[in-house]
């Protein structure tokens, strides 16, 4: 991934460095094991952790290596032989390749899950954090892109909160489905290295034992890893658009932080655009379109091919480095977000009452008039408001149908926003455990 959308925590894990000190982490608790076992000398498994373990991998070197031997973990082995001495002679004992690749990729997939997961805590707490602060700001909710009826700007990031909440327990389900061990030799059958094997490597590294292998680790696995990051994307990318749209210029009810010196056009000078929103659907568009190769991987020949091989070396770092800058990137927007509950609530009277509608059918409806000429008689005083300009309530007062049906102070009724915010405490319970928030009390 380009520098411009990575953070070096992430990118860390996906360095080549990284790799071959996980590389050898894995040989090396295979030594242990093996030495356990009465297979390999237990003075060698200690040479090779103080020789191997102290030692800077030459990337380099094992870049050179690799293009005479065309293979990278044969490319490594030799130059920890280097390091090593005669006692490398033991490593690798009846293990092939992809018990060293799949393993360490999901101790690399496992790492990057974690900070995802310390991602979306952060999220989670810029979230609430406004969605408290926003709880009683009304506003008006849409349908279709229309105004509908009220709710307000805290239920908004509330569902928001909700969303996230839910994308945090199926990165965790992810997590463990893709952190296991496989340390079974060629096909998967354990013919030349002992079981005992693969569980000590597991525990050392923090993984789970795979249960049947096949030489490489299920591809389903790293399916569904992959698809939980891309619905975590358009998590991303649907709060975005909500961010997108609120910040249009005819509309402005909310709008990213623009800081001191920042410029929205080389062109014109007034312009605030909503660039960080736009950039995370941008991004979320980059994960998702991770997602279908990983799916493709899952079909793989036999015990064993490699066609996976290309994409997860492109998809393991660029999705988890993508999605990483992304969360921390809409994290930021949230928090600095700035709100204009007065231009909602303007936005919400621009088409003086049509929002109360159906507050009106329902109480026709209830005094007696069948629903079909309640919908006739409610639409065509809205429909005054949209051709005409006229007020709701005043077409309602003078429509001598409605008035056969309800009074004035009935009609009159229907036009209470409270009635529309109601239950938003209900909500906050239901998402947050409480409807006060956390921060009264404290000063702030």
């Amino acid at each position: 991934m380009i520098p411009r959308y990575s953070r070096p925590e992430m990118v860390a894990i996906w360095s080549p460095e990284t790799k071959f000190r996980i590389w050898f982490e894995i040989e090396a608790h295979a030594c242990d094991a093996l030495a356990e076992l009465g297979v390999i000398p237990a003075k060698a498994a200690r040479t090779i952790w103080k020789k191997g373990g102290k030692a800077t991998f030459d990337v380099a070197r094992i870049d050179a290596i690799e293009r005479e031997t065309k293979h990278d973990v044969i490319a490594f082995l030799t130059h920890l032989a280097e390091i090593v001495g005669p006692d490398a002679r033991f490593v690798h004992q009846g293990m092939t390749s992809s018990d060293v690749l799949d393993t360490c990729l999901a101790v690399q997939l496992s790492r990057a899950s974690d900070i995802l997961l310390a991602d979306i805590d952060a999220l989670l707490a810029a979230l609430k954090k406004r969605a408290f602060e926003h709880k009683d700001s009304v506003t008006i909710g849409r349908s279709h892109g229309i105004h509908a009826e009220p709710t307000t700007f805290g239920v908004k990031l509330a569902q928001a909160y909700a969303e996230f909440a839910r994308a945090r327990n199926r990165l965790v389900a992810a997590r463990a489905e893709i952190a296991t061990c496989a340390i079974s030799g060629a096909v998967g059958t354990f013919a030349n290295i002992d079981p005992r094997v693969e569980a000590h490597v597991a525990k050392a590294m923090g993984l789970a034992v795979e249960s049947v292998s096949t030489q490489v680790i299920p591809r389903d696995r790293h399916a569904m890893f992959f698809a939980t990051l891309a619905v975590i994307a358009s998590s991303i990318e649907r709060l975005a658009t909500e961010v997108r749209h609120l910040q249009r210029t005819e509309v402005l009810e909310a709008e990213e932080y623009f800081s001191p010196g920042q410029k929205g056009s080389s062109a014109m000078p007034h312009k605030r655009n909503p660039v960080l929103s736009e950039n995370l659907t941008g991004l979320a568009r980059l994960v998702r379109g991770m997602a279908l190769p990983a799916m493709e991987n899952v079909a793989l020949w036999h015990e064993r091919d490699i066609s996976h091989s290309s994409v997860e070396r492109m998809i393991g770092p660029d999705a988890t480095i993508t999605l990483d800058f992304a969360l921390a990137r809409l994290t930021g927007m949230i928090e600095k977000l700035v709100v204009y509950p007065e231009a909602m609530r303007a936005n919400m009277e621009k088409f003086r009452g049509l929002i109360h509608s159906q507050r009106v059918l329902l109480a026709l409806t209830q005094a007696g008039v069948s629903r079909e000429a309640a919908y006739r008689l409610t639409q065509r005083n809205a429909m005054k408001v949209w051709e005409q300009g006229a007020d709701f309530l005043e077409e309602l007062l003078a429509d001598r149908d409605v008035r056969a049906a309800l009074s004035e102070a009935k009609i009159r009724e229907q036009f209470d926003l409270g009635y529309h915010t109601k239950h938003v405490d209900t909500i906050f319970r239901r998402v947050f455990g409480t409807a006060k928030s956390p921060t009264k009390g404290r000063g702030k």
